[in-house]
């Protein structure tokens, strides 16, 4: 395809990505798991953390597809491509949780899509190195954000459970893939500007 093309076709993700037209290519962790009986508090907990869930995958769908259209080697491409279709799985997956627990997606759901591809498209022009650095440090930050929900989930929603399990197995894949393609670490000062974006990310985004 053309560059235009590419363009166009990022274009028709982005907005599927924003708008919720999803839908996954492999089937939900959750699929077989029964509905839980929650509480009005625990269902709104739960909901606000898949809300946040769901914006993380708006934001990776953004960051993958910038990071894809600018990097310089085609195996970089690639790897960006296909971390990006997994993450299309978790973004299916949390927007289903979220109609289950009567809950929306975030309202902001546009600006941080355009926030992240902007981040996306800073880190691939800065190298394919740097980029995949990039990825390793955000699946770290990831990796940990899940852990923390699968604390601060109701032990008994085994079906919100099963869904960030699996995301978070996922995450652990796509940084150590991104590693052994050669991402570096990045300084420890853009690390902790990365921590600053995320707090304030999920912050809002669980109850917007």
């Amino acid at each position: 395809m053309t560059a235009i093309d590419e363009f166009i076709c990022a274009w028709d993700r982005g907005l599927r990505a924003v708008s919720g037209v999803t839908a996954a290519y492999r089937a939900n962790p959750a699929l077989g798991v029964p509905e839980a009986s929650l509480s009005d508090a625990e269902r709104q907990h739960s909901a606000g953390l898949m809300r946040v869930n769901h914006v993380g995958e708006v934001c990776a769908q953004a960051l993958y597809e910038a990071q894809a259209l600018f990097a310089r080697h085609e195996s970089t491409r690639n790897q960006f491509r296909q971390a990006g279709r997994e993450e299309l799985d978790h973004l299916a997956w949390t927007a289903e949780r979220l109609r289950e627990l009567h809950s929306r997606p975030s309202v902001l759901n546009p600006l941080w899509y355009t926030g992240a591809f902007v981040m996306g498209a800073v880190a691939a022009r800065l190298g394919d190195a740097n980029s995949l650095g990039f990825v390793v440090e955000t699946e770290r930050q990831v990796e940990a954000h899940l852990n923390g929900h699968l604390q601060s989930l109701p032990e008994q929603d085994a079906r919100s459970r099963a869904i960030v399990t699996q995301m978070r197995d996922d995450e652990l894949a796509h940084g150590e893939a991104a590693k052994q393609l050669g991402g570096v670490t990045l300084p420890t000062p853009v690390q902790a500007g990365m921590r600053a974006v995320a707090k304030l990310m999920t912050g809002t985004a669980y109850y917007l």
